[in-house]
């Protein structure tokens, strides 16, 4: 039945709607950090502005020393490191944990999974203490290692709950037929069920990296300078003693937001992609 021509209209005006809500911030972002600081702060707001410029964003790529500019690049490496480490060492665990948590039978292996799960629910402001005292002790603090290790204790329960469903939601019989033909558990992990779960790996390996670069609170308390601050806290830096300067801000926030987008649209055949394709052949 083909749908009425209302329904596709109603179709249509819904995702534009959608569309711009989800837009609207990046549009105003990019508006803030074109404008002149004057433009910004008047009131009534000026939807034409006066001054247009790019000087914020020359500050940021070229800015040198001690500069706002300087500092968000290092942000923008550091982030970048912590957010590969902590998804390199996320999903081996999340794989390899989560596969022995949905096929391999042993006890407490509920509790196991729910344990982690509750780990994962715990609010992060309650966990600092425990790990500044851990990470100071470690000599772990304002360093990118450090941050990994904390994100990581974020990250993998997540990856270990999400992989296990997805593990679990495979026919046993795929790989029941590999040992069959001679492979080995581990080989029938890499070469039967690995490839079946590349949507859910991708999808967990975004998480996990979304999840470190966006997350401010750890970044906050366990670094102090350039070496490890990530962009949130070098962001938030733009702060200055008396004045503000939403237009850099605006501006970093823009830059920012641009790695996640484009790993999103990169990957995005992954993660829409049906477990129809690895089929078995008769």
């Amino acid at each position: 039945m083909r749908p009425t021509r209302g329904y596709r209209i109603f179709i249509h005006a819904a995702a534009l709607v959608t569309s711009i809500v989800i837009l609207a911030p990046f549009a105003w972002l990019l508006y803030s950090s074109v404008v002149g600081q004057t433009d910004l702060v008047s009131r009534p707001m000026r939807w034409v502005p006066e001054h247009v410029t790019l000087a914020r964003y020359r500050e940021i790529f070229a800015g040198g020393g001690t500069s706002a500019g300087a500092a968000f690049r290092a942000a923008m490496v550091n982030s970048v490191l912590v957010g590969a480490g902590t998804v390199l060492v996320s999903l081996t665990a999340g794989v390899l944990g989560g596969y022995a948590l949905a096929r391999l039978r042993f006890p407490l292996r509920r509790t196991t999974l729910l344990s982690f799960l509750v780990a994962y629910m715990l609010p992060p402001i309650t966990l600092i203490i425990p790990m500044y005292l851990l990470m100071s002790r470690f000599g772990l603090l304002d360093t990118k290692a450090g941050l990994i290790v904390v994100y990581c204790s974020l990250a993998t329960p997540f990856a270990l709950w999400n992989m296990s469903n997805f593990f679990g939601s495979l026919p046993a019989e795929l790989e029941d037929a590999a040992r069959v033909d001679g492979c080995s558990r581990l080989g029938a992990l890499v070469r039967v069920i690995l490839p079946l779960s590349r949507p859910g790996i991708m999808a967990t390996g975004l998480y996990a990296f979304l999840l470190c670069w966006d997350e401010f609170l750890y970044s906050l308390i366990f670094t102090s300078t350039s070496q490890a601050k990530t962009i949130p806290v070098a962001i938030a830096e733009f702060t200055g003693r008396n004045a503000v300067d939403f237009g850099l801000i605006a501006a970093g926030g823009l830059l920012a937001s641009l790695p996640p987008v484009v790993l999103t649209i990169v990957f995005q055949r992954y993660l829409i992609s049906g477990l129809a394709t690895g089929a078995v052949k008769g």
